[in-house]
């Protein structure tokens, strides 16, 4: 648990070991967190988190992970937009043939694109230049496999490279004359792997609620958005509208006949392109897709109608709706796709440049207005909490309903990284407690780890429920819920005493997010960290605590036995609670985690008395 202070580094000596320990102020104005899978993800600064060289294992063996497959392209002007860029569906065509080539690898049989998550492209491509693309299958599940994409840019005359994007597909295995592909799991043998093995389980999750939670998210948002505004000089929506037809042709089709995912991406991407420039009267820059689905295949015949329109446009930014549809002959139309992609126009400067305002159409054209603000807000949400940098980091982030599936990825996936890492050092053991630390990018990291005779999901069940840790932990001295938001994400205030005489108790408001096993090869999680909520400020009986990451990771090792490892990513104010124990002149952990074994044994066949929405 760490209290709020400002500055820059601290050096502490704990014992003969030196920690730096970063001190983060929060930034003003709307910065949401960072995410912590990017924190902890790079070896190398802000470099590539997907990148595994060639990795030599204990035996002395080269490994190289098996469905690993690259493509590189030098962008040649039939690639090129009129502004000597690479087209954006002509990138998105080489990732998707990348990845599916990685995943039919795998699977050892045909593969589909069923969904892509969000892409943001951080860079545009000129010709003359090679495009690095890198796919891997991170997961396997029963049928479907998580495909993670890697995009680089390398100019050949100055031998510099850089990120492009990074991108998660899904794909599915088909189904062959003996009936439903069985994949075959994968095994992680590096540590990065091994992280992204761990968080594909925690994207599918949201993959799997994506569409029903924004669903609810826009009809609770758009009826507080109030009534399209009216500016001078808008420009109409019913402008911007494009409408096109592409027949599928055998060159536009995979080796197993269907429309190639990544074809239909680029088809909608260049209406798209076009709806933008109507709006503009410029050439607009895609800056990024929201996470879309395939609904149904397409195949070699196929009439596929395209259509777009700008939704809304902000003061830098537009977002345009697109849908795919395909038909034969005189068939139905069938749903293929629908996708929301955000342009912005650059200025010779590379600046964004402020936009048209839009006047929607009547009746569908302002719910998609209002719609898109919603959207707008989810994106940024996403962004900021997903995808920032850890300079930008804030120790807590406003928690409300639009943001609450974005918040909790981030917790699950910031405890499953901390708890990837390969480099923890035993710094004692004690009563079969042992206690390590974790010195890495100026950050100090601590994992107390133990065994119970308790079986994992009791011991799970009992130390999820905040409101029972005081019976083992002296430093929570009372604990309320405030908000159950559902089963799996419960917010509490928590208050600790004063480590120091005369001095103020801290207390916390603090997200804790449950997650039961996907299968066998998973633990049972609890991750806890900071959140801010309106209705509970500071108050001058508490210092405001802050807790960046911490929670406990429980696996079954029997039916019987389970270790429990409780881990924390350490801020400034958690230095009195530990500095102690690291430096060897205090037993305080062991006596608290002994505790914890203590309450876990005692209640091993007692009832869980759980929050409403568990009951």
């Amino acid at each position: 648990m760490a209290s709020r202070q400002g500055g820059s580094f601290n050096s502490i000596l704990l014992g003969k070991r030196k920690f730096a320990v970063r001190q983060t102020t929060k930034p003003r104005g709307v910065l949401y967190p960072l995410v912590q899978s990017r924190v902890m993800s790079c070896e190398k600064g802000d470099g590539d988190p997907m990148e595994d060289p060639l990795f030599i294992l204990e035996s002395g063996e080269v490994y190289r992970n098996p469905t690993e497959v690259k493509m590189s392209q030098i962008v040649m002007p039939c690639h090129a937009n009129h502004c000597g860029e690479l087209s954006v569906g002509q990138l998105l065509k080489w990732m998707d043939s990348t990845a599916c080539l990685s995943a039919e690898r795998h699977a050892g049989s045909p593969c589909i694109t069923a969904s892509v998550d969000d892409i943001h492209f951080e860079h545009t491509i000129g010709v003359g230049q090679v495009v690095n693309i890198k796919a891997k299958v991170n997961r396997a599940f029963t049928s479907s496999m998580e495909v993670g994409i890697t995009v680089s840019c390398e100019d050949l005359f100055s031998s510099c490279q850089w990120n492009v994007c990074n991108a998660f597909a899904t794909f599915v295995a088909r189904r062959t004359e003996e009936g439903k592909v069985q994949l075959k799991q994968v095994i992680p043998r590096t540590q990065t792997e091994q992280m992204e093995y761990s968080i594909a389980a925690e994207r599918r999750r949201m993959r799997l609620t994506h569409a029903e939670i924004i669903t609810d998210l826009l009809s609770s948002n758009t009826a507080q958005l109030g009534e399209c505004q009216e500016y001078q000089g808008a420009v109409s929506a019913e402008r911007t509208r494009v409408e096109s037809v592409e027949l599928v042709l055998p060159p536009h089709a995979n080796h197993q006949v269907s429309t190639f995912g990544g074809q239909i991406m680029a088809w909608m991407e260049n209406v798209a392109t076009i709806a933008a420039s109507r709006l503009c009267n410029a050439h607009p820059t895609l800056r990024t897709i929201d996470m879309f689905h395939f609904r149904g295949p397409s195949h070699i015949g196929d009439r596929l109608v395209l259509k777009a329109i700008v939704n809304n446009a902000f003061k830098h930014s537009m977002e345009v709706g697109v849908c795919a549809e395909a038909y034969q002959g005189a068939g139905a139309l069938r749903h293929i796709n629908s996708a929301f992609m955000t342009f912005e126009v650059l200025d010779k400067d590379r600046k964004p440049r402020t936009l048209p305002r839009i006047r929607p159409e009547p009746v569908d054209g302002k719910r998609r207005y209002q719609e898109a603000v919603a959207r707008k807000k989810i994106r940024l949400d996403r962004k900021y909490i997903i995808s920032c940098k850890q300079t930008e980091v804030p120790l807590s982030v406003p928690w409300d309903i639009s943001n609450q599936m974005y918040l909790s990825y981030n917790n699950v996936s910031a405890l499953k990284i901390m708890a990837a890492r390969s480099n923890w050092m035993l710094s004692s053991e004690k009563n079969k407690v042992s206690l390590y630390t974790l010195e890495e990018n100026q950050i100090l990291c601590f994992k107390v780890e133990t065994h119970v005779t308790v079986p994992a999901e009791q011991a799970f069940h009992l130390l999820s429920d905040l409101r029972r840790r005081h019976e083992w932990d002296r430093h929570y001295q009372q604990c309320d819920v405030i908000i159950q938001a559902d089963e799996d994400d419960t917010i509490y205030r928590v208050a600790t005493p004063c480590v120091s005489k005369g001095g103020k108790g801290q207390d916390f408001i603090l997200l804790a997010s449950r997650r039961k096993p996907c299968d066998s090869r998973d633990p049972y999680l609890i991750a806890l960290r900071s959140v801010t909520l309106p209705t509970h400020p500071a108050t001058e009986d508490y210092t405001r605590g802050e807790v960046l990451c911490a929670g406990f990771s429980i696996w079954e090792e029997s039916n019987a036995v389970t270790k429990i490892s409780y881990y924390n990513q350490a801020t400034p104010g958690v230095l009195p609670y530990i500095s102690n124990d690291i430096a060897g002149l205090s037993s305080s952990f062991y006596s608290t985690f002994h505790s914890c074994n203590k309450y876990l044994e005692e209640n091993r066949d007692s009832l869980t008395v759980l929050p409403p929405s568990d009951r």
